[in-house]
């Protein structure tokens, strides 16, 4: 997610391991509940993970942009700060969580389609 002068790099789990493990739980009952058939479930478990997600990039630029706040040199803080760049991780970890949301706002029916009765009355 995050990478650190080319030396470190950090997952979700390393930047706020209880968050990372929250955003697992969340796409983890989403997808059961898809699978179960539970729409209402499915919907709200896929606007809260991205809202997670969101909330994950904002709290991660945030901690990017006050990382080196210590430092009393503007300029060496500048130059400190814009070393450490974002990586490709999160590009999927926003398009799960959006293709979600798409697919719990489309107003398809259901795949699974009760048995018709066979016989015809005479």
């Amino acid at each position: 997610m995050l990478s650190a002068f080319g030396l470190l790099t950090m997952n979700v789990y390393k930047m706020n391991q209880p968050f990372g493990f929250l955003l697992l739980l969340v796409g983890v009952i989403g997808i059961l509940t898809t699978f179960f058939n539970q729409t209402k479930v499915a919907r709200l478990t896929a606007f809260v993970s991205l809202a997670l997600v969101a909330l994950l990039l904002l709290a991660a630029f945030l901690k990017v942009k006050t990382s080196f706040s210590f430092i009393p040199f503007k300029g060496i803080a500048a130059y400190l700060t814009s070393k450490i760049k974002f990586r490709w991780g999160w590009i999927p970890l926003f398009v799960g969580p959006v293709l979600a949301v798409i697919g719990a706002l489309s107003s398809r029916k259901s795949l699974i389609v009760p048995p018709q009765d066979t016989t015809t009355a005479v």
